[in-house]
Protein backbone atom coordinates (compact mmCIF):
# COMPACT_ATOMS: atom_id res chain seq x y z
CA UNK A 1 0.00 0.00 0.00
CA UNK A 2 1.28 3.44 -0.89
CA UNK A 3 -0.35 6.71 0.17
CA UNK A 4 0.01 10.02 -1.58
CA UNK A 5 -2.01 13.16 -1.04
CA UNK A 6 -4.44 11.82 -3.67
CA UNK A 7 -5.10 8.60 -1.73
CA UNK A 8 -3.99 4.99 -1.43
CA UNK A 9 -2.82 2.63 -4.16
CA UNK A 10 -2.19 -1.08 -3.84
CA UNK A 11 0.33 -3.31 -5.57
CA UNK A 12 1.60 -6.83 -5.12
CA UNK A 13 5.29 -7.19 -4.31
CA UNK A 14 7.34 -10.33 -5.03
CA UNK A 15 9.79 -10.97 -2.20
CA UNK A 16 11.15 -14.29 -3.51
CA UNK A 17 14.43 -12.79 -4.74
CA UNK A 18 15.10 -10.54 -1.77
CA UNK A 19 18.36 -11.38 -0.01
CA UNK A 20 18.03 -9.01 2.95
CA UNK A 21 15.72 -6.51 4.59
CA UNK A 22 17.29 -3.64 2.65
CA UNK A 23 16.24 -5.28 -0.62
CA UNK A 24 12.71 -5.70 0.72
CA UNK A 25 12.67 -1.99 1.61
CA UNK A 26 13.89 -1.17 -1.91
CA UNK A 27 11.04 -3.23 -3.40
CA UNK A 28 8.62 -1.31 -1.22
CA UNK A 29 10.13 2.00 -2.34
CA UNK A 30 9.77 0.92 -5.99
CA UNK A 31 5.98 0.64 -5.66
CA UNK A 32 5.72 4.44 -5.46
CA UNK A 33 8.88 6.46 -4.88
CA UNK A 34 6.88 9.59 -4.07
CA UNK A 35 4.61 7.97 -1.48
CA UNK A 36 4.18 9.73 1.85
CA UNK A 37 3.61 6.36 3.55
CA UNK A 38 4.35 2.90 2.16
CA UNK A 39 3.11 -0.22 3.91
CA UNK A 40 3.87 -3.84 3.15
CA UNK A 41 1.67 -6.57 4.62
CA UNK A 42 3.24 -10.03 4.44
CA UNK A 43 0.89 -12.89 5.25
CA UNK A 44 2.49 -16.32 5.65
CA UNK A 45 1.02 -19.80 6.10
CA UNK A 46 -2.27 -18.45 7.49
CA UNK A 47 -0.34 -18.00 10.75
CA UNK A 48 2.11 -15.10 10.58
CA UNK A 49 1.84 -11.44 9.64
CA UNK A 50 4.62 -8.93 9.19
CA UNK A 51 4.02 -5.25 8.50
CA UNK A 52 6.71 -2.94 7.16
CA UNK A 53 6.41 0.82 6.98
CA UNK A 54 8.42 3.48 5.20
CA UNK A 55 7.70 7.18 5.61
CA UNK A 56 8.72 9.10 2.48
CA UNK A 57 10.96 6.18 1.56
CA UNK A 58 12.97 6.32 4.80
CA UNK A 59 12.91 5.16 8.41
CA UNK A 60 11.99 1.48 8.03
CA UNK A 61 9.77 0.17 10.83
CA UNK A 62 8.70 -3.46 11.18
CA UNK A 63 6.14 -5.37 13.22
CA UNK A 64 5.79 -9.16 13.36
CA UNK A 65 2.79 -10.94 14.84
CA UNK A 66 4.96 -13.72 16.27
CA UNK A 67 8.70 -14.17 16.66
CA UNK A 68 8.26 -17.84 15.66
CA UNK A 69 7.90 -16.61 12.06
CA UNK A 70 11.67 -16.07 11.99
CA UNK A 71 12.24 -19.69 12.92
CA UNK A 72 9.63 -21.15 10.58
CA UNK A 73 10.74 -19.80 7.20
CA UNK A 74 13.42 -18.02 5.22
CA UNK A 75 10.98 -15.15 4.63
CA UNK A 76 10.26 -14.87 8.34
CA UNK A 77 13.96 -14.82 9.15
CA UNK A 78 14.47 -12.15 6.50
CA UNK A 79 11.66 -9.91 7.78
CA UNK A 80 11.70 -10.31 11.56
CA UNK A 81 14.81 -12.37 12.36
CA UNK A 82 16.93 -9.37 13.34
CA UNK A 83 14.31 -7.71 15.53
CA UNK A 84 15.50 -7.79 19.11
CA UNK A 85 12.99 -5.52 20.83
CA UNK A 86 9.68 -7.22 21.56
CA UNK A 87 6.41 -5.50 20.89
CA UNK A 88 4.18 -4.82 23.87
CA UNK A 89 3.29 -7.96 25.76
CA UNK A 90 0.06 -9.61 24.63
CA UNK A 91 -0.97 -9.70 28.30
CA UNK A 92 -0.90 -5.89 28.27
CA UNK A 93 -3.70 -5.72 25.70
CA UNK A 94 -6.64 -4.50 27.74
CA UNK A 95 -8.79 -2.52 25.32
CA UNK A 96 -12.52 -3.27 25.31
CA UNK A 97 -13.60 -5.68 22.59
CA UNK A 98 -15.71 -3.08 20.79
CA UNK A 99 -12.67 -0.82 20.29
CA UNK A 100 -10.56 -3.79 19.21
CA UNK A 101 -13.11 -5.19 16.76
CA UNK A 102 -13.63 -2.01 14.81
CA UNK A 103 -14.58 1.59 15.06
CA UNK A 104 -18.31 0.95 15.47
CA UNK A 105 -18.22 -2.11 17.71
CA UNK A 106 -21.12 -3.65 15.77
CA UNK A 107 -19.35 -6.92 14.93
CA UNK A 108 -21.19 -9.58 16.95
CA UNK A 109 -18.49 -12.20 16.42
CA UNK A 110 -15.79 -9.87 17.76
CA UNK A 111 -17.28 -9.22 21.18
CA UNK A 112 -15.09 -11.49 23.28
CA UNK A 113 -11.57 -11.71 21.90
CA UNK A 114 -9.47 -14.57 23.13
CA UNK A 115 -5.75 -13.85 23.35
CA UNK A 116 -3.31 -16.46 22.01
CA UNK A 117 -0.96 -17.00 24.97
CA UNK A 118 1.74 -18.50 22.74
CA UNK A 119 2.08 -15.50 20.42
CA UNK A 120 5.24 -13.47 20.84
CA UNK A 121 4.83 -10.28 18.78
CA UNK A 122 8.03 -8.43 17.91
CA UNK A 123 9.04 -5.06 16.58
CA UNK A 124 7.25 -1.75 16.44
CA UNK A 125 3.59 -2.40 17.30
CA UNK A 126 3.04 1.37 17.26
CA UNK A 127 3.93 1.76 13.56
CA UNK A 128 0.31 2.45 12.55
CA UNK A 129 -0.70 4.66 15.50
CA UNK A 130 -0.84 7.88 13.47
CA UNK A 131 -3.09 6.07 10.95
CA UNK A 132 -5.64 5.06 13.61
CA UNK A 133 -4.34 1.69 14.85
CA UNK A 134 -2.69 1.96 18.28
CA UNK A 135 -0.16 -0.63 19.40
CA UNK A 136 -2.68 -2.15 21.78
CA UNK A 137 -5.32 -2.32 19.08
CA UNK A 138 -2.94 -3.92 16.56
CA UNK A 139 -1.87 -6.53 19.10
CA UNK A 140 -5.46 -7.25 20.06
CA UNK A 141 -6.53 -7.67 16.44
CA UNK A 142 -3.57 -9.97 15.75
CA UNK A 143 -4.23 -12.09 18.81
CA UNK A 144 -8.01 -12.38 18.39
CA UNK A 145 -8.98 -16.05 18.16
CA UNK A 146 -9.79 -17.11 14.62
CA UNK A 147 -8.17 -14.11 12.94
CA UNK A 148 -5.99 -15.15 10.02
CA UNK A 149 -3.26 -12.79 8.80
CA UNK A 150 -5.45 -11.91 5.79
CA UNK A 151 -8.26 -10.97 8.19
CA UNK A 152 -5.92 -8.76 10.20
CA UNK A 153 -4.69 -7.05 7.02
CA UNK A 154 -8.28 -6.47 5.88
CA UNK A 155 -9.37 -5.04 9.24
CA UNK A 156 -6.31 -2.79 9.54
CA UNK A 157 -6.72 -1.52 5.99
CA UNK A 158 -10.41 -0.77 6.57
CA UNK A 159 -9.50 1.37 9.57
CA UNK A 160 -6.67 3.26 7.85
CA UNK A 161 -8.76 3.95 4.75
CA UNK A 162 -7.44 1.56 2.10
CA UNK A 163 -9.79 -1.39 2.52
CA UNK A 164 -11.22 -1.10 -0.99
CA UNK A 165 -7.75 -1.07 -2.55
CA UNK A 166 -6.75 -4.24 -0.69
CA UNK A 167 -9.98 -5.96 -1.70
CA UNK A 168 -9.46 -5.02 -5.35
CA UNK A 169 -5.88 -6.32 -5.22
CA UNK A 170 -7.01 -9.63 -3.71
CA UNK A 171 -9.68 -10.04 -6.40
CA UNK A 172 -7.27 -9.30 -9.27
Amino acid sequence: MARRASGWTAAEVDLSGAADIDEVADLLRDVDQDAEVSLLFVESDDVYLAIMRLDEGEDLRIFGSDSAFAEESRLGALLVGDIKAPALEIDDVVEPAARVAGSSGDDDDDNDPVVDPDADPVGDADLLADLGISAHRLLAICSHEGMLPADVTTKVCQVIGCGNEVEELREA
